[in-house]
C-alpha cells in the first residue's frame, strides 16, 4: 500500500513527478515555478509548482492520526522533533551542524539524519513515532531509578550551584549503587536534561532576571521572526460594519473576522469571516487558509493578483482565549511541527503586530457603507442599518482585494518597504543574506483541513454511531462494532469522528488500522443537511415541548417547523435572515456566490489606528 504525503519539499534535490515524468528539482525560479531535471533525458524543464507531485511513500508507510496516538509514543516523537528542529532551518545545514547536535543530545549523527529524512518525507511529526518493539510493554528504567534521576535534576542541577551534567550523572550513579539499583547510562540522564526548556534552566540556574532579559522581546523587534513563517500571530475581532443577506438585501448584523499574520513580512497569512463568534471552527479554517496556497481561493473571488504565502509556520502566537486552547488545535499544531505559544500575561507587545493590523482593517472599514464606526460618538446620527449594502460574499471579496492589491503593496512604516517585497526578500534572499527558500508544497489538502476540524470520540454500536442524538452509519464501521480497547476486553473502544459544524449530515471516521478518513452519512438519509447551530435550536424546541417520541425524529420534526416559521416570517427579522445566511455558507460554498465589486477605500495609511477592544469569553462551537 502506498500512502500520499501531506507536503512536498520544494528544495533542490527533491524527487518529484510531473506530467507522467520523474525528475529532481535543481533550481527555484519564483513563487510559481521550479527547474526540474528529467530522469531519463537529463534535460532541465521549467515546471509549475501546482503541477508537481511527490513520489509515493514506500510500502508500509502510514500516516497516524495524532489524536489517537498514545501519549508515551507522542512524547517520544516530540522529543525527536525537538532534537532535529535546529537542523530543519530553511537556510541550510552542514555535516558539522548535525554532528554537533548529535554530540549535544547524546545521539549518533546517522540517527539524526534518519529522523530528518523521515520528517521531511511526510512533513508530519507522526513520522517520528517509535517503531513497534518486540519487547513492547517493558520499561528500560525502573520507577525507582526514574525517581532518582528526576530528584537529582530538580535538587542539584536546577539550582544556583550550576552543577555540570557530568556531576549530575555521577550523583545519580552513586545513589543507584547505594540503593543496589541498575545504574542508567549517562546519555539517558543527558536526554532528560536536554528535554528541559532553556528558559527554565537559565531561570533556575542563573536567575529570573537573566532569563527575562534573554527571552523577553526587544522593543521594536519580535524574537525569532527572522524569516517568513517563523512566527505567525492570530487574533479575532468583531468588524465595525453591518452586512445584508443575499436574498432580501436587508441588515443581518456584524460579522467576526479571524486573522493570521506573518510577523517577519507583515503579510496576511490567512483569514476567515463569519457571523459566528470565534471558536474551534473559525480558528481551524483561518489556519488552514493560511497554510494552503490561495490561487483557487482568489480565483473564486475573481481576483487576478498574487498572494504567494503558504506553508506551515514554525510558531503560532495567540492570546489566551478558550478557542486557542482546545485539544484539536494543540495536537494539530504538534502533528505538523508547529509551536503553539500563548502570549505571556501583561505583555501586550507580544500581540502588537496582529492588533495593529486589525486596527488598520477596522479603520479602512469605516469608509464603507454600513459601518458602525468604533463607538456611538463616532457614529453620531449615521444610520448603519439603513446604509448597509454589502453581503458577506461581497465583503469577503472587498477584503481580499484590499489585502492583495493595497495592504500587501503599500510601504509599511516599520519595514521601509511593502509587505510583499519583504516576503520576497525573505524567501529568495538578497546580496547580503540568503533567503529561506520556498516552503514545502501542501499535497494532501483535504487531510490538512480534516486535521483542523473539530472532533468527538464515540464507540461504534450495531446501529452505527450517535453524535448529539443523531445516528450515522456506513459499512466502513462494521469492522469496529462493539470493539474493545486492545488488551482491555472490558472497555469499549472509542473512535474519532470529525465534522464540519456548518453541515453535520456527514461525519468523517478515522480508521485506526487503515489510518485514513472515511465519510459516514446520516443513518436516515431522508434527513436534510443542517448545521450544528440549527441542531441545537431544534433540540431546544424538543426539550421545551417535552415530547415523548424518538429524539432524533423529534429533532428533525422540530427543524421542519423552524423552517416553516422562517418562511412565514421571511425578511421580517435579523435573526431569521442570519439563520438563512448561515445555511447558505455550507461546506464548499463559501466565496462561490456572485459578488459585486465595491469601491476600494482610499484612506491614508497615516491616520490614527483605533485600539482593539478585548474579547469576552466565547463559547467553543465543538463543546459537547
Amino acid at each position: 500500500m502506498t500512502v500520499p504525503r501531506v507536503t512536498l519539499s520544494l528544495q533542490p534535490g527533491t524527487e518529484v513527478t510531473y506530467a507522467g515524468k520523474r525528475g529532481h528539482i535543481t533550481h527555484i525560479l519564483d513563487f510559481e515555478s521550479v527547474l526540474v531535471k528529467e530522469v531519463h533525458s537529463g534535460k532541465p524543464e521549467r515546471v509549475r509548482i501546482v503541477d508537481l507531485q511527490p513520489v509515493a511513500l514506500a510500502t508500509g508507510s502510514k500516516q497516524h492520526e495524532p489524536q489517537i496516538v498514545p501519549d508515551d509514543d507522542w512524547n517520544i516523537a516530540q522529543e525527536r522533533f525537538e532534537i532535529i528542529r535546529p537542523l530543519l532551518d530553511p537556510t541550510g545545514r552542514k555535516r558539522a551542524d548535525v554532528e554537533a547536535r548529535a554530540t549535544e543530545t547524546g545521539k549518533h549523527a546517522n540517527t539524526l539524519y534518519k529522523w530528518i529524512g523521515l520528517y521531511q518525507s511526510q512533513g508530519r511529526i507522526t513520522a517520528l513515532l517509535p517503531m513497534e518493539r518486540k519487547d513492547k510493554g517493558t520499561t528500560k528504567l525502573s520507577v525507582e531509578v526514574e525517581a532518582i534521576i528526576q530528584s537529582v535534576i530538580e535538587n542539584e542541577y536546577l539550582t544556583k550551584q550550576n552543577k555540570s551534567i557530568a556531576k549530575v550523572c555521577q550523583r545519580v550513579r552513586s545513589l543507584c549503587l547505594a540503593a543496589k539499583l541498575e545504574t542508567p547510562h549517562n546519555n539517558t540522564i543527558r536526554n532528560r536534561v536536554a528535554k528541559l526548556s532553556e528558559e527554565l534552566k537559565i531561570s533556575r540556574r542563573r536567575g529570573k532576571k537573566i532569563a527575562e532579559q534573554q527571552f523577553s522581546p526587544i522593543q521594536g523587534e519580535f524574537p525569532g521572526a527572522d524569516f517568513p513563517l517563523a512566527v505567525v500571530q492570530m487574533d479575532h475581532t468583531k468588524l465595525d460594519i453591518i452586512l445584508v443577506d443575499d436574498i432580501h438585501r436587508r441588515p443581518i448584523g456584524r460579522p467576526w473576522i479571524t486573522l493570521a499574520m506573518d510577523v517577519f513580512s507583515r503579510v496576511v497569512a490567512g483569514s476567515y469571516v463569519s457571523f459566528d463568534p470565534p471558536g474551534a471552527l473559525s480558528t481551524g479554517l483561518c489556519l488552514a487558509h493560511g497554510i494552503l496556497p490561495k490561487d483557487a481561493w482568489l480565483a473564486r473571488h475573481e481576483i487576478d493578483e498574487e498572494w504567494p504565502l503558504w506553508g506551515f509556520p514554525a510558531k503560532i502566537l495567540v492570546d489566551n482565549a478558550k478557542e486557542f486552547r482546545g485539544s484539536m488545535l494543540q495536537r494539530a499544531c504538534q502533528q505538523y511541527g508547529i509551536d503553539l505559544e500563548w502570549r505571556p500575561v501583561a505583555r501586550p507587545h507580544y500581540g502588537a503586530h496582529i492588533e495593529r493590523l486589525l486596527g488598520t482593517f477596522l479603520q479602512e472599514i469605516h469608509s464603507l457603507p454600513g459601518t458602525t464606526f468604533s463607538n456611538i460618538q463616532a457614529r453620531g446620527e449615521y444610520d448603519s442599518d439603513g446604509q448597509a449594502v454589502m453581503t458577506l460574499s461581497e465583503f469577503e471579496r472587498w477584503l481580499a482585494t484590499y489585502i492583495v492589491e493595497v495592504y500587501h503593496r503599500r510601504e509599511h512604516s516599520s519595514l521601509g518597504m511593502s509587505p510583499l517585497d519583504k516576503l520576497k526578500e525573505g524567501i529568495f534572499g538578497t546580496a547580503q543574506s540568503p533567503g529561506s527558500g520556498l516552503p514545502p508544497k501542501i499535497v494532501d489538502e483535504n487531510r490538512l483541513r480534516l486535521d483542523l476540524m473539530p472532533f468527538v470520540e464515540r464507540t461504534v454500536q450495531d446501529y452505527g454511531v450517535v453524535i448529539d442524538d443523531v445516528h450515522y452509519y456506513h459499512d466502513v464501521l462494521r469492522r469496529w462494532i462493539n470493539a474493545t480497547e486492545p488488551g482491555r476486553a472490558k472497555i469499549r473502544r472509542k473512535f474519532m469522528f470529525r465534522r464540519d459544524p456548518r453541515d453535520i449530515s456527514t461525519v468523517w471516521f478515522y480508521d485506526p488500522e487503515l489510518m485514513a478518513y472515511y465519510p459516514v452519512p446520516y443513518r436516515d438519509t431522508s434527513h436534510p443537511p443542517i448545521s450544528i447551530w440549527e441542531l441545537r435550536e431544534a433540540k431546544g424546541m424538543v426539550t421545551t415541548s417535552g415530547t415523548s417520541e424518538d429524539t432524533e425524529r423529534a429533532i428533525f420534526t422540530a427543524y421542519d417547523r423552524m423552517r416553516q416559521i422562517e418562511e412565514a416570517a421571511k425578511g421580517k427579522t435579523k435573526a431569521v435572515r442570519r439563520a438563512a445566511q448561515r445555511r447558505s455558507l455550507g461546506i464548499g460554498q463559501v466565496g462561490t456566490r456572485p459578488a459585486i465589486a465595491p469601491q476600494m477605500p482610499t484612506k491614508s495609511a497615516s491616520e490614527p489606528i483605533p485600539d482593539i477592544r478585548p474579547f469576552d469569553d466565547m463559547d467553543d462551537q465543538d463543546d459537547e
